[in-house]
């Protein structure tokens, strides 16, 4: 059973679209994407950028190193080999956002 842990407001998330947080020492970047809220490890796998200083653009996660852009449910790049890590997501009813460290994909 994964561990959750509290890490934003979703109304914050709703007015911002993405923010940083740490989780137990782990950079998570937070999306809020067409309704929904996806967690992607914050450290891009490519240029080691943080992905939370990138934009949203159509949907995709625009990494601000050179641009890769990811699918934020699978962490997966377009046009290019690997994987962003991607992390469980909870919104409780008092609407809390909450995740867990346990990976839904693996690194590549």
């Amino acid at each position: 059973m994964p561990d959750w842990h509290a890490v934003a407001r979703l109304s914050d998330l709703q007015a911002r679209k993405k923010k940083a947080v740490d989780v137990a020492g782990t950079p998570v970047a937070l999306f809020y994407v067409n309704g929904d809220v996806y967690a992607l490890h914050d450290i891009c796998v490519h240029e080691q950028r943080q992905l939370s200083k990138g934009a949203l653009l159509f949907g995709k996660v625009i990494c601000p190193g050179h641009q890769w852009k990811f699918d934020p449910a699978t962490g997966e790049p377009e046009d290019q080999d690997g994987c962003q890590p991607t992390y469980p997501v909870q919104i409780d009813a008092d609407g809390m956002v909450h995740v867990s460290l346990e990976r839904e994909r693996a690194e590549a």
